[in-house]
């Protein structure tokens, strides 16, 4: 509801004593079940009227639509159904094209299906505003390890034999790592690279730890494995 605010003196002033005084114009307040749910004031970026009307559906128990489908694309895409996952993703951008993790979640879910050429069109396409965002520079890095690994993937078992015949081969066991994250083994692969460190610290100018951190960004920070490497990582650093 759209009020004049020079018609309707005295509901300024019944929000004024309601702790809500009017100091600019427009206003906008959210009354949910005959309270005040939240306010703002003055002109606001598109982006955070949004936010602001997302927080409101959440707080109704419900949310927008971009919202629903994204949180269901990333469920399908951890149930490996990345190709359902695609679709869910690819309608949340259709609804809102601000929506980082829209972006981002489609492009590993393309990645997941092999189809790198596309997820790397879709990357052109995203808003320039999101660039810098945690969420598509972690794609980012997942499409561009992705194609490391690609290549990586058919030597492993030449890698896996130099290693075998000598332990110290650190450029063996570096390729490696990235063929074993192709694989989805995080775990190995992190190991491998946190071996590197152990063994010589600045191999390669730093080279191990510098694509261990490209592991992290494309895994996500608050993924498990993340987690755990990193904390091995601060071990053998502050050793």
């Amino acid at each position: 509801m759209k009020i004049d605010v020079d018609k309707n003196r005295a509901l300024v002033q019944q929000l004024s004593q309601m702790g809500l005084p009017l100091q600019s114009i427009p206003t906008v307040v959210a009354f949910w079940q005959g309270q005040i749910a939240d306010t703002f004031q003055g002109a606001l970026p598109e982006s955070e009227v949004k936010r602001f009307v997302e927080a409101l559906l959440k707080l109704a128990g419900s949310s927008a639509p971009a919202a629903d489908l994204i949180a269901e694309g990333k469920a399908l895409l951890e149930a490996g159904q990345p190709e359902a996952a695609a679709q869910h993703f690819a309608a949340a951008v259709q609804e809102d094209r601000e929506k980082p993790e829209a972006w981002g979640g489609l492009i590993r879910a393309l990645i997941a299906l092999g189809d790198e050429e596309q997820a790397q069109d879709i990357l052109a396409e995203i808003p320039p505003a999101l660039a810098d965002h945690a969420e598509i520079s972690g794609a980012k890095s997942a499409l561009a390890l992705a194609a490391e690994g690609r290549k990586a993937q058919g030597a492993r078992a030449g890698l896996e034999a130099r290693l075998a015949e000598n332990p110290a081969d650190h450029e063996a066991r570096y390729e490696l790592a990235t063929a074993l994250n192709a694989s989805g083994e995080r775990e190995a692969a992190a190991d491998a690279l946190l071996d590197i460190i152990r063994r010589q610290r600045n191999w390669n100018e730093d080279a191990a730890r510098l694509q261990l951190l490209k592991f992290f960004e494309a895994w996500g920070f608050d993924d498990p494995t993340t987690m755990a490497a990193r904390r091995k990582l601060s071990a053998i650093l502050f050793s």
